[in-house]
């Protein structure tokens, strides 16, 4: 870890009553051919109609990003519990959908770039500690996850796998009251943005991330963290 940097995300005077919320980017040296990665935890305002708060804090983070990353060559990955549905505006405004306060971004959400005919959900009332906890009523939403950043051509790390974890008591002790979600993040079959060499990628290259039959290598897997899903890829029920 070569660099760290914070902001409080306190953007009008309701986050007073969140005063934990906000943004760490740490800087992880890592080795080639992967090169630095750019690691932010982003904790935006949890309550119910906070989603005002929620969009100003999304776009605060994502300034924190452009400004460290600037000109320089850096995978980005974003992950947390984002306390917001796919669908909202906050998320909506980070996986490119829309913009929000004259700027606009993209991040490739993890769990909605594999086939999952699952909803996701992190914060689920199956859990008995969200029963059991101070939002009894809650019917079950995804608001946790792990995000790769998008240049011009698209992210520049693919989603190998991404999977919900800590769904059940281990010893009867249940970890949290938010499932985990674990990406493995791998470097793409050629540079976003470039033609691939005459060699000849074929389809089932791009579609695996490497050369045919042959798995992802230790060293191409870069990481993981906590996530979740989205709902319009074909065939997913309604979340």
């Amino acid at each position: 870890m070569t660099d760290a940097q914070t902001r409080d995300l306190q953007v009008t005077q309701r986050t007073a009553t969140t005063p934990w919320c906000g943004v760490v980017a740490v800087e992880v040296s890592a080795p080639q051919p992967l090169g630095p990665v750019l690691v932010v935890h982003h904790k935006p305002s949890w309550p119910y109609g906070y989603e005002y708060e929620r969009e100003r804090q999304a776009v605060a983070a994502a300034r924190l990003v452009e400004e460290i990353t600037a000109d320089r060559n850096l995978h980005v990955v974003l992950l947390g519990d984002f306390d917001a549905a796919p669908d909202s505006e906050s998320v909506r405004f980070w996986t490119g959908r829309q913009s929000l306060g004259g700027m606009s971004v993209c991040y490739q959400d993890a769990w909605d770039s594999v086939s999952s005919d699952e909803c996701g959900h992190t914060f689920s009332p199956r859990n008995p500690l969200v029963r059991q906890g101070d939002m009894p009523l809650e019917n079950g939403r995804r608001i946790d996850y792990v995000m790769v950043r998008c240049g011009d051509h698209g992210p520049s790390l693919r989603v190998a796998a991404c999977r919900r974890v800590f769904t059940g008591p281990v010893g009867g002790i249940q970890a949290s009251d938010h499932y985990g979600v674990v990406a493995d993040l791998a470097l793409p079959p050629h540079t976003p943005g470039r033609w691939a060499e005459a060699r000849g990628i074929t389809a089932a290259e791009h579609n695996g991330g490497g050369r045919a039959g042959r798995p992802v290598r230790d060293e191409e897997v870069i990481g993981s963290g906590t996530v979740t899903p989205s709902r319009h890829r074909l065939g997913r029920p309604a979340c």
